[in-house]
């Protein structure tokens, strides 16, 4: 954040990574304690005209302390099914922002509801064809790209790197391997043969270029994080999910919202391996299917999440009413400018 230019505060407690009974355990409450007067101080001073949070524990202080100054609260949650601390945090929220109509469902009907998906990044101006020469694909070449988010990259590095040397005779592979797998995935490329090693390209991570690859790609394997399926979504993309089998079975819900729409197969966590890899190129293979998911892929898109959030945001900044929904609706598809 420091390194945007956008100014950034922390609070005395911690987000909560981990279950575990430590030290921690006894400083997580004292951090809370402390951080409520802190974000009410920061409030007090700075006055803001409204909040936007995605809710979870973290966001507690800040929320308690806008409760108190009837600050104005617009929260997202791009998961089905919203955790515990969701669920808690929703209740001083002026207006609900979710990415899927079953969160709604699950928070009440209290306070309003909109369905915006899930902001995404700029896709900007790049297309596809240019986005395939910046990438060094053929026009007649398929690209696979593969990533597992910010968690558990272990399982998808495994199975590329057992499936790699059959893999890449079919297509071409751009792999997100996180820093842990990077030079074993680097190694691997360096034992295919000279002709076919062009053909896999491991990186650490992609940040700016995601945008390109995902212009680029034919088809995804990831996992079922919000924003993975908003932007495989906006693309238009086909998808093998693999869902991370902790937190809650969030995402397992998030990929059942594509498989069932038609946009993805899902494979489960613990059967994801070097053939269940290979297995998925199989959609490359079949022009009607993968257009299929495609076209259903792209029913689901909502590149104007981040417009309809902020619409939203504005209206409770300003104490006017929330737009109808089917004005967000609009907006969230990007029918509207």
């Amino acid at each position: 954040m420091p390194a945007t230019g956008i100014p950034f505060r922390r609070l005395a407690l911690r987000s909560l990574r981990t279950v575990d009974f430590d030290f921690h355990a006894v400083l997580d409450p004292i951090r809370l304690c402390l951080s409520v007067p802190q974000a009410l101080a920061w409030l007090v001073a700075r006055r803001p005209a409204a909040i936007f949070t995605t809710g979870g524990y973290a966001a507690v202080p800040v929320l308690v302390g806008a409760w108190m100054l009837r600050i104005p609260v617009v929260m997202w949650d791009g998961n089905v099914v919203p955790g515990r601390s969701i669920r808690w945090t929703a209740r001083v929220a002026r207006c609900l922002t979710v990415s899927f109509d079953a969160t709604c469902r699950a928070l009440g009907g209290r306070r309003p509801c909109f369905v915006t998906g899930t902001p995404i990044r700029n896709q900007g101006p790049m297309d596809r064809a240019a986005a395939r020469v910046r990438l060094g694909v053929g026009p007649d070449e398929r690209l696979l790209l593969i990533f597992g988010g910010s968690q558990a990259v272990r399982r998808f590095n495994l199975a590329v790197a057992e499936a790699l040397p059959r893999l890449v005779e079919v297509v071409r592979v751009l792999h997100v391997t996180g820093d842990a797998g990077f030079d074993a995935a680097v190694a691997a490329r360096s034992a295919l043969p000279a002709n076919l090693r062009d053909r896999y390209r491991p990186e650490r991570f992609l940040r700016d270029e995601m945008t390109t690859a995902l212009a680029a790609a034919d088809l995804v394997v990831g996992r079922a994080g919000s924003s993975t399926l908003a932007e495989v979504a906006a693309f238009g993309l086909p998808m093998i999910v693999v869902p991370y089998p902790h937190a809650a079975g969030h995402q397992r819900r998030n990929a059942e919202e594509m498989v069932l729409a038609g946009a993805a197969r899902l494979v489960e966590d613990e059967a994801f391996d070097a053939d269940a890899l290979l297995a998925a190129t199989a959609i490359l293979d079949d022009p009607t299917q993968r257009a299929e998911m495609a076209a259903a892929a792209r029913s689901l898109a909502r590149p104007g999440a981040a417009d309809a959030v902020a619409e939203l945001l504005m209206a409770a900044a300003e104490r006017r009413p929330f737009p109808a929904p089917a004005a967000i609706e609009a907006i969230s598809r990007g029918a509207v400018s």
